[in-house]
């Protein structure tokens, strides 16, 4: 089965998530899941400009496309991060903001919510195999011991990929509770 892969891509997918998710210091991908309209399409602010960290506090964003400067702009705003981008024309700069208890429990929510949505889509695989499990023993394929192996298996598999989906999120949600 590759109940295994799906779920692995799953925790790989998590990880990128909460990588968007900011703690006190700048990193280029907090900007990750924002996009911005670039000539009528929705497109990533990483693939429209070039993302960099002058200092521990600031983002710097250089557009390859100096007219796509002011929907970067609003990109950001509506994102929803928090930031105040500052532009001169050619070049975005966002002062990255000392962390609030207000915003720390939000981010915090925000951790919680994608590890569950991870642990949603780990148990909907689950249910996906189980079931194709079943069928095949319905048809003849796979004899009724060899089914219930197969799910323990796929069960075992579920425990340990939920149990990976704790430890990042409680890691994350550490690295944003800490000053």
């Amino acid at each position: 089965m590759d109940a295994d892969e799906r779920m692995d891509k799953t925790i790989s997918n998590l990880g990128e998530n909460l990588q968007t998710i900011r703690t006190g210091r700048a990193n280029p991908n907090m900007l990750d899941r924002v996009e911005a309209d670039y000539y009528g399409a929705m497109t990533p602010i990483s693939q429209m400009a070039t993302i960099s960290v002058p200092s521990s506090q600031q983002l710097q964003i250089s557009p390859f496309d100096k007219g796509s400067v002011a929907d970067i702009e609003k990109a950001i705003i509506y994102a929803g991060l928090g930031f105040t981008p500052t532009s001169d024309g050619n070049v975005i700069r966002i002062n990255i903001p000392q962390l609030t208890e207000e915003r720390r429990k939000d981010l915090l929510k925000q951790c919680k919510s994608i590890g569950e949505e991870a642990k949603v889509a780990i148990r909907n695989i689950r249910r996906d195999c189980v079931d194709s499990i079943k069928k095949m023993e319905k048809a003849g394929d796979l004899g009724k011991d060899q089914a219930l192996d197969g799910i323990d298996s796929v069960q075992k598999s579920t425990d340990d990929h939920v149990k990976s989906v704790d430890g990042n999120v409680g890691k994350k949600e550490k690295e944003v509770a800490t000053l």
